[in-house]
């Protein structure tokens, strides 16, 4: 039973954020036929922005209501909105309409906008329901939640991408007295599967989370009973980072040997006798939320285009890949080796940030960046996206950690601080990608750089 349920509350935690992983990891293949073009990544983080509307109104209801506000059924509606999204994406993705005489993914951005407001729901409605288990569990659907991000960035590789190539091609002059122009075209040839069958595949990760939902949700509760073994200050656990360091977690896995909860209890209980952090410490600590979530959630992601698609789809490809199975990693690591030196945290930011900046830098430069069309340049750009989204997840982990030691509201700042950062991040770079052109595209074929 206990392995089981183990295997439930992983499968469980696969459908919280897996839907959005897979459509950032799915974009180099999208980019190339939606009209939107290398412009679409801005228009995705503003709509994940929007659908924290979700959770906010399910905070509310838990605040205007209390206990009216049925977990279960809400999970319910949640994952089966998920499935449908993700299987009317599959038929209708590169649905356009005509919007100020444009055409525009009308059809994408809608189903784009359920799928963010199923996963950002999720953050507050999958987790309370866990709380009812006991804490082994509770760290088994953080390791599902993670594995939301590895897996499609798995699959995503597997998948290929579709390798450009130039072909000659016709364009009619509009004269009839004169004959066809030949010009170069960019040819996409096709990836190992397709992106309908992707969705479908995302849909399938969805329906094995919404099964595994209704059978623990089905399970006797006798296992529920002990506030013991639940996770110490429930309300603090934000992300799946958090639950990943949980130190209840451990406590509860070595109730069956002493020495070594003792040895536990030993190294914990000083670090909660500590003194509070100064004003000036949470300062920074709260600066480094808003710069690091602003900059993964928001600055950063809506250029990648920009910054990869001149060195080409594969670069893009693995950039995209590789990214999302990075953050998993990051929160890997951040559990065996936890840091909270703010010393050391200010300095893999600062590290994050170089990363960043280039990854801007070559986005500003676009369509002609440094070492374009060499594998020195290509390598570069894949680890450089590798290593800002791995560094600054780490930091995002340690920071999380840190506020839950220091107080329920603290935690609770951190939140507030992400989504400013977050929010800030897409609301500056919509309209300098979109509104002030400073990004410029260019074509894997016709754009001609200075050497």
């Amino acid at each position: 039973m206990s392995l089981l349920v183990h295997v439930l509350a992983c499968c469980f935690g696969l459908g919280s954020w897996v839907a959005v992983n897979g459509l950032w990891v799915e974009l180099p293949l999208i980019v190339n036929t939606l009209p939107e073009g290398w412009e679409l990544p801005s228009y995705l983080t503003v709509i994940i922005q929007l659908a924290n509307l979700g959770p906010l109104l399910v905070t509310v209801m838990h605040k205007l209501c209390p206990g009216r506000l049925r977990e279960s059924a809400v999970i319910y509606s949640v994952l089966s909105i998920g499935i449908l999204a993700c299987v009317l994406l599959a038929f209708f993705w590169d649905e356009t309409t005509v919007v100020a005489t444009a055409p525009r993914s009308t059809v994408f951005f809608i189903l784009t906008l359920f799928l963010a407001l199923v996963d950002c729901t999720s953050s507050v409605t999958f987790l309370p329901f866990m709380m009812q288990l006991p804490a082994h569990y509770i760290t088994t659907y953080f390791i599902g939640e993670g594995l939301s991000g590895f897996i499609p960035g798995l699959v995503a590789l597997g998948q290929g991408v579709g390798m450009a190539k130039c072909v000659n091609g016709t364009q009619s002059s509009g004269n009839l007295t004169e004959k066809d122009m030949y010009i170069v075209q960019t040819q996409y040839l096709q990836p190992n599967f397709s992106t309908e069958v992707f969705f479908f595949f995302l849909a399938a990760m969805m329906c094995i989370s919404l099964l595994a939902f209704s059978a623990l949700n089905r399970f006797p509760h006798s296992f529920e009973l002990s506030t013991e073994n639940l996770v110490s200050d429930t309300d603090t656990v934000a992300s799946v980072c958090f639950g990943l360091d949980n130190p209840g977690v451990v406590t509860d896995e070595q109730h069956s040997n002493p020495k070594p909860h003792s040895e536990e209890s030993g190294q914990a209980r000083p670090q909660l006798a500590k003194p509070l952090h100064s004003v000036y410490q949470l300062a920074f600590i709260y600066f480094m939320v808003v710069c690091v979530n602003g900059a993964t959630n928001g600055l950063l992601p809506s250029v990648q285009t920009y910054s990869c698609m001149p060195y080409g789809n594969l670069a893009y490809h693995l950039s995209a890949a590789l990214a999302s199975c990075a953050n998993p990693v990051a929160c890997i690591v951040a559990l065996f080796f936890p840091k909270r030196s703010l010393v050391l945290l200010g300095v893999l930011c600062l590290l994050g940030s170089i990363f960043g900046g280039y990854n801007m830098a070559m986005a500003a430069m676009s369509p002609c960046p440094l070492l374009q069309g060499s594998a020195l340049g290509e390598t570069i750009i894949v680890l450089s996206w590798v290593f800002f989204t791995g560094t600054l997840s780490y930091v995002k982990v340690m920071v999380g950690v840190i506020l839950r030691d220091e107080s329920h509201s603290a935690l609770v700042w951190c939140g507030a601080a992400a989504q400013t950062g977050s929010l800030l991040g897409s609301a500056i770079m919509f309209p300098l990608v979109n509104v002030c052109n400073l990004f410029e595209s260019g074509d894997f074929c016709n754009t001609r750089c200075p050497l």
